[in-house]
């Protein structure tokens, strides 16, 4: 039986933000970057290192919803939601079989699911009261099940919600979500989709009081952006965009809460968020934020060029060919938008002529 400690502090519960952008969550695309080198000095806004690296990934990349890493993975067949439901329920009938030997608190079967998607969570002990973790709150937590590489402790440990390095891989992203849909002394088990093994386990054993982001003043909420534009940064120069678009993202929901127009960090963070959703082989998602700085910036010469790579994976090449011909008007000299435009004109003729051979087909 595992120790309950009343946590003193009370406070409103929340629902976790929904990023506004989502680094992995993207389903219209399905091609991840691998292994790629970097000189970890090299400053990642130069355009033509950028195209450099992006230009170099291969095609043949697993896709998003095949990784290997289940913490990765996304539901997206409601009828395989449904199984792992019912798989869910179905254990918990079998471990309740005898409920006269077995305490009242543990027929419990709740079932909850991210909005996200990301995961599934069934509570095992229901928690006290109705409070929940909010940022900054320092939460003690019992950790268990959870693979070796994912960075997590095994047992009991202390993690402060929205601080700290063990937020920035996908598991710890995963533990903070479920944290803050849980109550103290709630014991609950964790089910990723497509991860067949036993579930992962989780216990809230207290916590201290946090603060929701609109409790931020607005200094706080700008200190709090720098610190993760920064990190961000960091993790992008080490060859971890998945870790840095998360950082950005963090902090591009800090900004957009304050008054507008907003601070003109705001640019910064959408520019460096679509070259790490490039690649991360989102371009969908790349051309948005893209379309975020341009509206602030029309000249933004690397959200121009980073569109115009975005627009041309997603085969619109006359969308492609403008953004790129901009950024040569004023830079006739990149390289980088040089090539990719010389790209995109042989992937135009090469639609050309295909269009033209079925043309042909219709009349022999």
């Amino acid at each position: 039986m595992f120790r309950t400690v009343h946590s003193q502090w009370k406070g409103p519960g929340r629902q976790m933000e929904t990023p506004s952008v989502n680094p992995t969550g993207e389903k219209d695309t399905s091609q991840l970057k691998q292994q790629w080198e970097r000189n970890p000095q090299e400053n990642f806004d130069s355009t033509t290192e950028f195209r450099q690296q992006t230009q170099n990934l291969p095609t043949e990349t697993l896709e998003l919803k095949m990784s290997s890493d289940p913490a990765r993975q996304f539901i997206e067949n409601p009828q395989g939601t449904e199984k792992l439901v019912t798989r869910l329920e179905g254990d918990s009938e079998k471990s309740h079989e005898s409920t006269r030997e077995m305490p009242e608190f543990l027929q419990a079967s709740d079932v909850w699911y991210c909005p996200d998607g990301s995961f599934i969570k069934k509570i095992i002990i229901r928690g006290q009261g109705l409070d929940k973790p909010k940022l900054g709150s320092r939460c003690r937590v019992l950790i268990l099940g959870f693979p070796l590489g994912s960075g997590l402790p095994e047992g009991w440990t202390e993690l402060t919600v929205g601080v700290g390095p063990w937020r920035e891989k996908t598991w710890g992203e995963l533990i903070e979500k479920c944290l803050e849909s849980m109550c103290q002394g709630e014991e609950a088990e964790l089910q990723l989709p497509g991860h067949s093994g036993p579930p992962f386990r989780l216990t809230l054993d207290s916590f201290t009081q946090g603060r929701d982001s609109w409790e931020l003043e607005i200094s706080e909420k700008e200190a709090l952006a720098k610190e993760e534009h920064a990190r961000g940064s960091e993790l992008f120069r080490a060859g971890n965009p998945e870790g840095a678009a998360r950082c950005y993202g963090r902090a591009l929901r800090l900004l957009l809460t304050l008054p507008p127009p907003g601070p003109p960090e705001r640019t910064a963070l959408h520019a460096n968020l679509a070259a790490c959703q490039l690649l991360l082989g989102q371009p969908q998602l790349a051309a948005q934020s893209c379309d975020r700085v341009l509206e602030r910036d029309p000249g933004h010469l690397k959200a121009l060029y980073r569109r115009g790579v975005a627009q041309a994976a997603l085969g619109n090449l006359e969308k492609a060919t403008a953004d790129l011909k901009k950024v040569l008007a004023v830079d006739p000299k990149n390289r980088a938008a040089q090539e990719e435009l010389g790209k995109v004109v042989i992937q135009g003729k090469k639609q050309d002529a295909g269009l033209a051979q079925g043309l042909r087909k219709m009349f022999v």
